[in-house]
C-alpha cells in the first residue's frame, strides 16, 4: 500500500499537539525549577542590640535581592511569624549556641536554603548550629512533598476526564456532562486522600479538609475542562496541559515557594489553583488551619465559580451551534487516548 502525501499531512498534522506539549514541558519545568535561589526570602535577627543590627544589614547588603533581613525583638516574636508564614527562618544569635528557627511545614526546600545561610553565620563564629523546626512535617512526608504529588495525581484525573467526558458524552447536554463531571471530581477526590492517607501517610490528621479541598481542586479543573472543550475541541488537551500542569505544578510552590523563583512564577503563586490546594493544605495540616488558609480555599472557591460561569457559556453557544458529526467525536477521542 502507497503512503500519500496526504496520509503524512495528516499524521503531521496530529503529532502538533504532543510536540508543543514537549516544548511547553521544557520551558515551563525548566524555566522554573533549573536553577534555584533566593529571590527576597524573608529572614530575621533575633535581638535589637548593636551587633544585631549589623548582622541583619551585612547579611542584606551581602544577599542583595536574594534576602530580606528584619530584626525582631525577642523569640518569641519570631515564632508568632513563623506560624504566620510571613518568615522563612529567624536567626538567634549566641556566643556559644546559636539557634535558627524554621518551618518546614512551610517548606522544606525554603528551610534548607535559610539553613545555608546561617550555618555560614555560625561557622564564622566556629560554633555549631542547632535549628529548631517548629512545624514539623507527618512522619509519612518527611520531605514535605508529598502534597504536591497529590496534586499531581488529582491534576491528572480531573484534565484526563475531562478528555473522556468531552468525547464520550459529545452528544450530551451541557447540564448532564456538568453533573458527570462534578461526579467524577468526587471520585478523583476520593482516590486522592485514600491514597495520601492511609495507604502512604502523607495525610496524618484534617482527612476531611484535605478531601473537601482536593474535591474543590479537581471539579475546578473538570468543569473549567468542559466549558473549553466546546471552544477548542481537540486542542483542549494541550490548553488543560498548560494550565494545570506547565503553569500549575512550577507555581503550586509544591518543590520550591516563590522566594527561590523567579518572579513570574511567584507572580502566579499568590492565585493560581494549584498554589491554592498546596497552601491551604499546608494551612490546614501544619500551621492550625490559619497562615492565608481562609484566601487559599477562597481562591480554590474563584477558580470552581469560573467553571459554572465558563459552562455557562459554552451552553449557549450549543444551542446556537449545530451538533458535532459522531467522526468528529471519535478521532477527538483517540488523539486523548493517545496522549
Amino acid at each position: 500500500m502507497q503512503t500519500s502525501p496526504a496520509q503524512l499531512r495528516h499524521v503531521a498534522a496530529h503529532l502538533i499537539t504532543p510536540l508543543l506539549m514537549c516544548l511547553g514541558m521544557a520551558f515551563a519545568y525548566l524555566g522554573a525549577f533549573h536553577q534555584p535561589e533566593p529571590n527576597h526570602l524573608q529572614v530575621a535577627v533575633v535581638g535589637n542590640a548593636p551587633q544585631q543590627m549589623v548582622l541583619a544589614q551585612t547579611l542584606k547588603d551581602k544577599a542583595g535581592d536574594g534576602l530580606e533581613v528584619v530584626t525582631l525583638a525577642d523569640r518569641d516574636a519570631a515564632l508568632e511569624q513563623l506560624r504566620a508564614r510571613e518568615l522563612a527562618g529567624a536567626y538567634v544569635p549566641d556566643t556559644y549556641h546559636p539557634e535558627l528557627l524554621v518551618a518546614k511545614g512551610n517548606s522544606d526546600t525554603t528551610a534548607m536554603a535559610v539553613e545555608l545561610v546561617f550555618e555560614q553565620v555560625a561557622g564564622q563564629q566556629g560554633v555549631p548550629l542547632t535549628v529548631t523546626d517548629i512545624a514539623p512535617t507527618a512522619p509519612g512526608d518527611p520531605t514535605g512533598q508529598g502534597i504536591f504529588f497529590l496534586l499531581v495525581a488529582l491534576s491528572v484525573g480531573s484534565y484526563a476526564s475531562v478528555a473522556a467526558i468531552g468525547a464520550a458524552g459529545a452528544g450530551l447536554r451541557m447540564r448532564v456532562r456538568a453533573l458527570i463531571g462534578v461526579a467524577t471530581s468526587l471520585v478523583v477526590s476520593v482516590i486522592g486522600i485514600a491514597v495520601a492517607g492511609p495507604v502512604f501517610g502523607v495525610i496524618d490528621h484534617a482527612h476531611v479538609g484535605i478531601w473537601a479541598m482536593s474535591w474543590l481542586y479537581s471539579a475546578g479543573i473538570v468543569l473549567v475542562g468542559i466549558g473549553l472543550h466546546t471552544f477548542l475541541k481537540r486542542w483542549t488537551t494541550l490548553v488543560l496541559m498548560v494550565l494545570f500542569v506547565m503553569l500549575n505544578f512550577t507555581t503550586s510552590g509544591g518543590i520550591y515557594r516563590p522566594e527561590l523563583q523567579n518572579g513570574f512564577f511567584g507572580a502566579l503563586h499568590s492565585f493560581w489553583n494549584g498554589a491554592g490546594f498546596v497552601e491551604g493544605a499546608r494551612s490546614l495540616l501544619y500551621f492550625d488551619g490559619g497562615a492565608g488558609f481562609g484566601g487559599r480555599v477562597a481562591s480554590l472557591l474563584l477558580w470552581l465559580v469560573a467553571g459554572l460561569a465558563l459552562l455557562v457559556v459554552a451552553a449557549r453557544h450549543e444551542r446556537a451551534e449545530s451538533p458535532e458529526a459522531e467522526s468528529a467525536a471519535e478521532e477527538e477521542m483517540e488523539e486523548a487516548v493517545g496522549v
